[in-house]
């Protein structure tokens, strides 16, 4: 086995060994390629790279007429406002019991579909559904359910029970939630299949030849084969989890109940009464939060994969 210093010696017919030459990029090969590159580039650089340092501009000065550099200021404002308080606490919430519910549940699924099971095509078209249904029709769904007339009260009602106003009570979030996993257990569910079905068979086949139950075979095999999945699935789910905004909104407008007050509703509420620097100083404190907690879960993967390769 070659090593990294080693390389692949080509020899003639004579057993001379043949040397190739790199041939240098001329300036036409070089111009064709960077303008192949440009559109990108400056796509990126306008839309991405340019607001980025906009908004750390606006973060650092009192206001846009003014234009006097305050330092901290407008993020000690924002850390101290009660309404981002609030938000950041519902969506923290939030996102501590809705991601790992869609980890565990999507991951169950996977493992149920990988079986031999009657009706294994339609329950993976059932699950991946969501996927294809608008979210505006996700909204009219919930509503219909949901609401304080809607078929859920009905129900509820028929059993000898009292409605509830969902969108209007402490149970709006557990409504949320349930949307949240209907709409991403889907496409979770496809990921863990996926992972689930690259385990090498040969594996599994000695391991049950050994006398390993179906549980071991889970925890000692296939846990660590698909631990990338769960990490790449975990994050794409708490990315996910702040995009919650959209149907949020759409079901109970700019100013929810109060545990249905997520950080989008103070970033939005905050852009329209035109206040720059707050929004800015709120949006970094969001960027730099959500660095770590990925920059952690990269950190652990890393070191349960180096873990699994050994």
């Amino acid at each position: 086995m070659l090593s990294k210093k080693e390389k692949t010696v080509v020899l003639d017919s004579e057993g001379e060994e043949i040397r190739y030459k790199k041939k240098p990029r001329t300036w036409r090969e070089r111009l064709t390629a960077g303008l192949f590159l440009s559109p990108s580039f400056f796509g990126v650089m306008v839309f991405f790279v340019l607001p980025f340092f906009v908004v750390i501009y606006y973060a650092n000065i009192d206001s846009i007429i003014n234009r006097e550099f305050v330092g901290m200021q407008n993020f000690e404002g924002v850390l101290n406002n009660s309404s981002f308080q609030d938000a950041a606490r519902n969506t923290a919430m939030f996102s501590l019991v809705s991601v790992p519910l869609a980890i565990i549940l999507s991951l169950v699924m996977a493992l149920i579909l990988e079986n031999e099971i009657p009706m294994k095509s339609t329950f993976r078209t059932f699950f991946l559904s969501p996927l294809m249904v608008p979210v505006a029709s996700i909204v009219l769904i919930w509503q219909v359910l949901f609401d304080y007339h809607g078929v859920i009260n009905q129900a509820v009602t028929v059993f000898g029970g009292n409605p509830v106003d969902w969108f209007k009570s402490d149970y709006g979030q557990v409504v949320v939630v349930i949307l949240f996993l209907w709409k991403n257990l889907g496409y979770n569910m496809i990921l863990f299949m996926s992972a689930l079905s690259a385990i090498p068979r040969d594996v599994l086949e000695v391991s049950r030849l050994d006398g390993a139950s179906a549980w071991k075979q889970f925890w000692f095999i296939k846990m660590r084969y698909i631990t990338p999945s769960i990490f790449f699935v975990g994050i794409m789910s708490l990315i996910n989890s702040f995009k919650v905004f959209r149907e949020v909104y759409l079901l109970t407008g700019d100013y929810p109940f109060g545990s249905l007050y997520m950080l989008q509703h103070f970033m939005n509420n905050t852009f329209r009464s035109l206040d720059y620097q707050k929004l800015s100083a709120a949006a970094i404190i969001m960027c730099l939060v959500m660095i770590v907690i990925i920059g952690i879960l990269f950190i652990v993967e890393d070191k349960i994969g180096k873990d699994v390769e050994g």
